[in-house]
């Protein structure tokens, strides 16, 4: 696995675990990092993801909610939710990363982390987002 897609999955799950108990999210990372093992640079980018989607997060869930035609935000299991702010997060605050390189990782969380249908439908989701934020090229 390399360092840009781990790093992903680290903050994919400081993300989710930051959802799941409301705590705060320097107590989230502390506590995580505390069991998780990783380099500074995995670190360093980890943080600014999961961060940087945690303090958009109702920003960018208005953004999954129009995206995610026939679906109310609550209905979306926490999972696929995480992974789509993440995803939002990086097509909307991370111009140096291609939009396939994002979607393709958030089809790879949803694979590894959520349901059967879950890669198709953060696929979608996403891809609309993409066209939204970064128009049909890129």
């Amino acid at each position: 696995m390399g360092r840009r897609t781990k790093a992903r999955e680290c903050a994919f799950q400081i993300l989710y675990q930051w959802e799941i108990t409301g705590e705060p999210m320097e107590s989230v990372k502390d506590g995580f990092w505390r069991l998780r093992s990783g380099t500074a640079p995995i670190r360093a980018m980890a943080e600014r993801l999961a961060c940087g989607a945690q303090s958009r997060a109702a920003e960018l869930d208005e953004v999954i909610a129009e995206a995610a035609t026939h679906w109310r935000l609550d209905r979306i299991a926490t999972v696929e939710r995480t992974i789509l702010r993440l995803g939002a997060y990086e097509l909307a605050a991370e111009d140096a990363t291609p939009a396939a390189v994002v979607l393709d990782e958030a089809v790879e969380l949803a694979k590894r982390f959520g349901e059967a249908d879950s890669p198709a439908f953060v696929n979608g989701v996403l891809d609309a987002i993409r066209k939204r934020l970064r128009g049909p090229q890129r």
